[in-house]
């Protein structure tokens, strides 16, 4: 008996925390996203993209949809670094793309490497802002000190200013993360 409860337990999937995030450039340019981690990880003062095992984000220029990434896409070359503060709940921002005050989702420093057709958000230590398709939207850019909150998915009615939220990962995000 104490077998079969052991490896039912070994079977069963680790709970997860879900979150849900927007982010408003300049020049009616906004960001959606969803995030998943483990809850045994909930705990620390910082969590990184090595933690995450759920990502995805969408961009919109005017409520147009100009692209979306998610870690099913993470490959070698792919520039990936978040930085999550679960207990203030908020990414941080402010610092290098590429430390623990930055952050590089699918776009590096230069943000004009997201891939064609491609896209990814940058926040480093010029602006936050986005790339689509490998070209670098400077008229995206706000300040990098912009504070970037994180809510937990169905917990609050985010407004970013267009339309709904996507309502958690899809399918492809998930799987990656299983």
């Amino acid at each position: 008996m104490l077998r079969v409860l052991i490896l039912s337990l070994l079977a069963t999937p680790a709970a997860a925390a879900d979150f849900e995030f927007c982010w408003e450039g300049d020049n009616g340019y906004r960001l959606e996203g969803t995030m998943r981690v483990p809850d045994a990880l909930m705990n620390r003062s910082l969590l990184t993209h090595d933690d995450v095992t759920g990502f995805f984000i969408q961009g919109f220029k005017d409520d147009v949809p100009l692209g979306a990434w998610d870690l099913s896409q993470l490959g070698p070359s792919t520039s990936w670094n978040l930085s999550f503060d679960p207990r203030g709940m908020v990414f941080h921002t402010g610092g290098m793309h590429d430390s623990e005050k930055g952050q590089a989702w699918n776009a590096g420093g230069r943000a004009d490497d997201c891939g064609d057709p491609g896209f990814g958000f940058n926040s480093g230590t010029n602006a936050q802002d986005l790339c689509v398709n490998n070209v670098w939207h400077t008229d995206s850019m706000i300040s990098r000190y912009t504070r970037f909150p994180v809510f937990v998915a169905g917990s609050a009615d985010l407004d970013c200013g267009g339309v709904a939220l996507l309502g958690g990962l899809p399918r492809s995000a998930q799987s990656a993360s299983e």
